[in-house]
């Protein structure tokens, strides 16, 4: 008999196009869009950076000085530079802000005496912390004649440059690419599956039983000789099944932005999402969103039951999404693990288990008690909605 509603109520939620917009289409489209969109605008301001001619102000040298001939050899790492020679910094806040100049470098007069006279010379930089790109290669132009003054200065004094500087550092990596694409960029995923497991669960959710409720049919279904908690774990199937689906797409979605239009040109970032989307990592994966998912849909269902229409049921669920999302966050800040203490915390230990999950460093023992707190949560949320689902006054208007 479950299995008779569930499937009654899983062709009606089928015919729903909103709810297929918000369990299929919008989750497996998300992610290519996503990827293509920054790609695009990261290539996009690449390009723009690369053949950007800056206009560098020099405030108080000559064409002829040192410093003017010294910034001129400098290599161009990216687009060139044009220098404009300028007397003092009148009206050099406004031609920043214009955009006429991009940068302005102003050096004291006697600069070419500082390789020889062992003197500290101070160099100021001018620029508009807004425009993204300029302090970077500022930084890049002004290392370049530190670095050519320097050497100047130890060839006068007849010393070697390792004599001044004698350790060297090697900094060796003993994290994976696969570990430091899971910690810097594993919050990401389980942010989106909790956002999209919970949407693919709100419209069936209201469907179903506040939608029920305003159609009539709900009593119709109440009269048949089955008891309350199959018609309750039927249509609750339905509700798991969309949000599951939601997340199922989203996964997919990935994929497909990898492996069919091609979004990842480092093969070590193909490796690694080869190495993610394992059966081993899938089925993990799904311990953590059942629970999650059985989670959610127990919040949502007492609140559809005891919503009179669908509109106040979505009101009052739409605004519980921001409560749901908001821990979900959590994977996005650094320093913040998976331990005793944030496997008691639900949401947030899904996020922190699937972060660490994706960086293949998740510790089974975690795992386990991370997968019983939310499993214990989905069984007091399914009780509450029983609960709800029993008393008369709430599924009949």
């Amino acid at each position: 008999m479950i299995n008779k509603i569930f499937l009654k109520e899983l062709k009606d939620t089928l015919r729903d196009r909103r709810t297929l917009m918000t369990m299929i289409v919008i989750p497996l489209l998300i992610f290519p869009i996503i990827l293509n969109v920054f790609t695009g605008v990261s290539e996009s301001f690449q390009q723009e950076a690369a053949s950007k001619t800056l206009n560098i102000a020099v405030i108080g040298n000559g064409s002829d000085s040192y410093f003017a001939k010294q910034l001129e050899k400098v290599p161009n790492v990216q687009g060139d530079k044009q220098l404009v020679y300028m007397a003092d910094t009148v009206g050099l806040k406004n031609l920043i802000k214009k955009d006429s100049i991009q940068l302005a470098v102003e050096a004291p007069l006697d600069f070419e005496k500082a390789p020889k006279n062992g003197e500290m010379k101070t160099i100021k930089l001018y620029f508009n912390a807004t425009d993204l790109g300029y302090k970077e290669r500022a930084e890049y132009y002004m290392e370049a004649i530190k670095a050519e003054v320097k050497g100047e200065r130890l060839d006068d004094l007849q010393i070697s440059a390792t004599s001044v500087d004698p350790v060297n550092i090697d900094y060796v990596n003993i994290a994976s690419t696969k570990e430091v694409l899971g910690k810097l960029v594993g919050g990401v995923l389980p942010y989106l599956f909790i956002a999209f497991g919970f949407i693919g669960c709100m419209y069936p959710a209201i469907d179903l039983f506040t939608g029920e409720k305003e159609r009539g049919t709900i009593e119709t279904l109440l009269t048949t000789p089955v008891a309350r908690y199959k018609i309750l774990i039927g249509k609750m199937g339905v509700v798991v099944l969309s949000g599951l689906a939601a997340s199922t797409f989203a996964l997919v979605g990935l994929y497909l932005s990898f492996e069919v239009f091609d979004m990842a040109e480092d093969p070590r970032i193909i490796e690694v999402v080869h190495s993610i989307l394992s059966p081993g990592f899938i089925a993990m994966l799904y311990v953590l969103l059942i629970p999650l998912t059985i989670f959610f849909a127990g919040v949502m269902i007492p609140i559809c039951v005891y919503a009179k229409s669908f509109k106040e049921a979505q009101s009052i669920i739409t605004p519980l999404n921001i409560v749901i999302v908001l821990p979900a966050m959590v994977g996005f800040f650094p320093g913040i693990e998976l331990d005793y203490t944030t496997a008691m915390i639900p949401v947030v230990n899904v996020v922190l288990a699937t972060k660490e999950l994706i960086a293949g460093t998740l510790d089974p023992v975690l795992l386990a008690l991370s997968f019983g707190v939310m499993l214990t949560l989905a069984a007091i949320a399914v009780g509450v909605s029983y609960k709800q689902f029993d008393k008369e006054g709430n599924v009949v208007l």
